[in-house]
């Protein structure tokens, strides 16, 4: 089951840099959904990630998970 992601607020990714979720699309030719989301640090880059691999649950163990989230992005709520 995949996580709801609310559009149009910013996520923390897990090593620490926030990103705004712009939509959730889908990729036309396999149907898969996609976020579509941007950095919010410069060059403030335009990315698409697979709606899944975006919500899913990473290893607490990994020495890059600066933040010490569950998922690799997370809704920021300003702290």
């Amino acid at each position: 089951m995949t996580r709801r992601i609310i559009t149009k607020r910013p996520y923390r990714h897990f090593k620490g840099k926030l990103y705004y979720v712009h939509d959730i699309v889908m990729h036309t030719e396999t149907r898969e959904w996609m976020v579509s989301y941007q950095a919010l640090y410069e060059p403030y880059g335009m990315f698409v990630r697979p709606l899944d691999m975006f919500s899913e649950e990473i290893d607490s163990g990994r020495p890059d998970n600066v933040t010490k989230q569950k998922y690799r992005f997370e809704l920021f709520n300003g702290q």
